[in-house]
């Protein structure tokens, strides 16, 4: 029976890593909602054309258009195994229509980790990154800082902060994770496959957790 994990997490949280990581040791798809949206948008696909149209004016991509993209993505043969979606669903909303989608295939979400990170640490995380002006090589004033202040070891070009890295939208990002998707957990954990993940720990860690939760849930 194909296997379908949904990964939640605040930004910063290190899902889209897990998700990666996760995807590849169990042989299954990973499915990001910020990889679909490009795919179809550098395509011109009809469904990118009109997820465009909502993004050149600021305003979010709405549900059906959103829902009907990781339909069509999970109808690729790479997903006949299963799949681990990352980013998506956002909302109960969404989380339903995914239901409904995977039952009409007689398929079902099998688990969901959370990976769950206090608020400051997502602020240390995110607004310590620094990326290089010429290749986009990134760093961390903390965790991974640059040998010369304010310069890539690689090409020795410039560094700079991209906008979603300051702090001020970095904390705006996860409080509008939070309104959206407090309803999400809370809508997986009443259905019995939430299953909370210490993000704090060191990546292998984490990864070694949600593989357990992943096992308790095979069926």
């Amino acid at each position: 029976m194909p296997k379908y994990i949904v990964l939640l997490g605040p930004p910063g949280a290190g899902k889209g890593t897990q998700a990666t990581i996760i995807a590849k040791k169990l042989n299954l798809a990973h499915i990001s909602s910020g990889n679909i949206f490009r795919e179809n948008i550098d395509n011109q696909t009809e469904l990118g054309k009109r997820a465009q149209g909502y993004m050149d004016q600021g305003q979010l991509v709405p549900d059906d258009l959103t829902i009907a993209m990781v339909r069509d993505r999970l109808a690729q043969p790479d997903c006949q195994a299963g799949a681990v979606l990352d980013g998506f669903p956002r909302t109960a909303a969404q989380a339903q229509a995914l239901e409904r989608n995977l039952a009409e295939q007689g398929n079902e979400i099998q688990c969901v980790p959370y990976i769950n990170v206090p608020d400051e640490t997502l602020i240390e995380r995110l607004s310590g990154r620094w990326t290089c002006t010429q290749a986009g090589h990134v760093y961390h004033l903390k965790f991974s800082p640059p040998q010369k202040a304010g310069f890539c070891d690689k090409d020795g070009s410039p560094l700079y902060q991209r906008s979603d890295d300051h702090q001020e939208t970095v904390e705006n990002r996860i409080r509008v994770y939070g309104e959206q998707t407090a309803p999400l957990i809370d809508y997986y954990r009443q259905a019995g496959i939430l299953f909370e993940i210490d993000g704090i720990c060191e990546i292998e860690q984490v990864t070694q957790s949600i593989l357990e939760c992943i096992e308790k849930t095979n069926k």
